[in-house]
């Protein structure tokens, strides 16, 4: 494994070994919010403030660069996403559809050219559908369709939100899934109200029985993924990450990217409690212990990772009352509220973090309610993490803050968009509440940011913007969903906020003497102007985590002793402009 972080300064010399000057340098320290200047040792900021500050610390070895003004901040924390999800179809050869909603006509035309490429009787697995722009046109998504232009060999499609699995009837026959098969606690089969077949939709834990009836996507594949993800993480300033949902074959293949010196960023990552998405075979070995011979300066695999319900599209998030236009539906709960607060309890005990999808206002009360019986159990502990945070109900705002819990929001949906209109309408005049940041913050609570690709973008500058405006930075559609926060107060989301969320802030998560050397420099002072239309097209210059260049396209450290060593071209995964 590659060491991470440079040692230029000779033993026993007190220099710095690189020095940053004259920029405008925001430190998100309440302390010195702004210097000028910045002097690293051994991946650590050993001095800050203005140039005659830090120039004591100059040597005959210390690299010095000039910053001619450019404004820099601490690196940006992504604390929900999932490259292999997102790529790991892509390099395993699996479907993928390529667009963001296509129609139905797009998605079959895709399964069939996927067929036609690959001829034979293998599996046709990947991504994706979207439930509404089927149903717009007249056509129920579920085997039947699936089984009218293909019904000989297995086909399963994953749904944009990851929330539900489209199967024809061969793929459900060779995953044993007929009307005798159970629903698993943690998700439902969905089926015919008079003859009880399944209609071939899956939602949550049950298409991870479609999972298992399928090779796993190889090791190769999951790298790749992983280390292509983080590589453009880190160019768009992401210096920690958390991935969630993991299984032993997938922490393999993150460890093998960070021993070959390719992992640019921190990593948190979940284990799947339970076969959400896909079989996990050593879960208990896992939580027991095994987790740990994973364990590395960027990898960390003390978090566990399950849904506690469904999303908004099918309806399956759950609410504290009915849903819109229905009497009794109130969404699914994939477990018992008991099994939730032993598990949290459990898990608080091993100091393991419980990250809890919670999409209805319903969840994440049950979420907390299990949060606060296992303080009254076990006192202080874990900061556990509820993600996404779509709906919450008022009186529970002021309980992130009292129970130590971190409030994840996900950008897809916190603006409006064609998408947002399309998926989020089952909500109806609930709509405007979605994705109340500005509520958790004014109650105290800490506030964090997960892009949840491929749910919506990696990007973190779309979801950075667009928390300061709540408006979509294209120019697709006008208005405004939601309450804005102000950039001072985002900027602080997306780094002392994510440093705090992974227990880290004493040494990590703003430009303070002391902490880990993770710094970006951008090309434009965010900070100045309105950010609407503007701060989603910020562009890095300059990446830095504990002291090691990650990356530096203008080649700032070319021919000196903190030049990258990561050389490959970074992927561009952001979305297309409209």
């Amino acid at each position: 494994m590659s060491t991470h972080y440079s040692t230029n300064a000779p033993d026993g010399l007190p220099g710095a070994e690189l020095v940053l000057t004259n920029g405008r340098i925001y430190t998100v320290d309440p302390e010195r919010p702004w210097v000028e200047a910045v002097a690293i040792r051994r991946g650590r900021f050993m001095a800050i403030g203005n140039h005659d500050e830090v120039a004591a610390h100059i040597e005959s070895y210390t690299k010095v660069h000039d910053l001619n003004g450019a404004f820099a901040m601490p690196g940006l924390y992504d604390m929900h996403t999932h490259p292999d999800l997102a790529l790991g179809p892509k390099y395993s050869d699996y479907l993928d559809v390529g667009l963001e909603t296509p129609t139905a006509q797009e998605v079959k035309d895709a399964v069939l050219n996927y067929a036609a490429a690959h001829p034979g009787d293998g599996w046709i697995f990947g991504k994706h559908f979207v439930h509404y722009n089927l149903r717009k046109v007249g056509i129920e998504p579920g085997r039947e369709w699936l089984d009218s232009f293909i019904p000989d060999r297995p086909v399963a499609i994953m749904d944009r939100m990851w929330g539900s699995c489209m199967a024809n009837s061969k793929a459900l026959e060779l995953a044993g899934v007929d009307k005798n098969t159970q629903d698993p606690n943690n998700g439902y089969i969905v089926r015919d109200n008079i003859t009880g077949e399944p209609n071939g939709i899956l939602v949550d834990g049950a298409y991870a029985l479609i999972m298992a009836a399928m090779p796993p996507p190889p090791t190769e594949a999951l790298m790749r993924a992983y280390e292509e993800g983080a590589r453009f993480q880190s160019s768009r300033g992401v210096v920690a990450t958390k991935y969630v949902h993991v299984c032993e074959q997938r922490l393999e293949a993150l460890r093998r990217v960070d021993l070959a010196g390719r992992l640019p960023l921190r990593v948190e990552a979940a284990i799947s409690w339970q076969d959400d998405i896909f079989p996990v075979r050593r879960r208990w070995e896992l939580l027991a212990g095994e987790r740990h011979y994973y364990r590395s300066a960027r990898i960390n695999a003390n978090a566990v990772k399950f849904h506690f319900d469904g999303t908004s599209e099918p309806r399956t998030s759950f609410l504290l009352s009915p849903w819109p236009n229905e009497k009794d539906w109130r969404g699914a709960l994939n477990l018992t509220p008991e099994h939730i607060a032993d598990m949290v309890t459990d898990m608080d005990r091993k100091r393991i973090r419980v990250i809890a999808h919670c999409t209805g206002d319903g969840s994440s009360d049950i979420f907390l309610d299990a949060v606060a019986e296992c303080r009254r159990r076990n006192g202080p502990g874990m900061r556990h993490q509820c993600a996404h945070t779509t709906l919450l109900d008022e009186a529970n705002l002021a309980r992130f803050a009292e129970l130590d819990v971190i409030a994840e929001f996900s950008p897809v949906s916190w603006y409006p968009s064609n998408f947002t209109y399309g998926a989020r309408s089952t909500l109806g005049d609930r709509m405007p509440e979605i994705f109340n940041v500005r509520g958790v913050m004014d109650a105290g609570g800490v506030t964090v940011m997960g892009t949840d690709w491929p749910v919506s973008s990696i990007d973190p500058w779309i979801g950075f913007e667009t928390l300061a405006t709540r408006q979509n930075p294209f120019g697709e559609m006008e208005g405004q969903l939601g309450q804005p926060i102000t950039m001072e107060e985002t900027i602080r989301m997306l780094t002392i906020n994510g440093a705090w969320a992974m227990g880290i802030e004493g040494s990590s998560g703003s430009i303070s003497v002391g902490k880990t050397a993770d710094m970006i420099v951008l090309d434009q002072n965010i900070l100045d102007g309105d950010p609407h239309g503007r701060v989603h097209k910020t562009e890095v210059e300059f990446t830095m985590i504990e002291g090691e260049v990650v990356h530096d396209p203008n080649g700032w450290m070319a021919g000196s002793d903190f030049e990258s060593t990561l050389k490959t071209p970074v992927p561009n995964f952001r979305p297309v402009e409209l």
